[in-house]
């Protein structure tokens, strides 16, 4: 897989963008358990895509959400 971000918001800590191999768009963010790091990603639409570009605080619930 090979992730190519398309928007990184560095203050709200997520990024979005397209997989390159299966052109599917995603919201990914990173995540600290102690001893591990890793990226966390989410397959979106390109609707979705779309209105998160353009509707800042509806990324940033969905990524709120999806970091519980």
């Amino acid at each position: 897989m090979t992730f190519h971000d398309l928007l990184v918001r560095r203050e709200e800590m997520f990024s979005m963008g397209i997989e390159e191999v299966s052109g599917r768009h995603y919201v990914s963010f990173p995540v600290s358990l102690g001893v591990v790091d890793y990226e966390e990603y989410y397959a979106i639409d390109r609707a979705t895509f779309e209105r998160f570009e353009q509707d800042l605080p509806a990324a940033l619930e969905f990524v709120t959400r999806a970091r519980i």
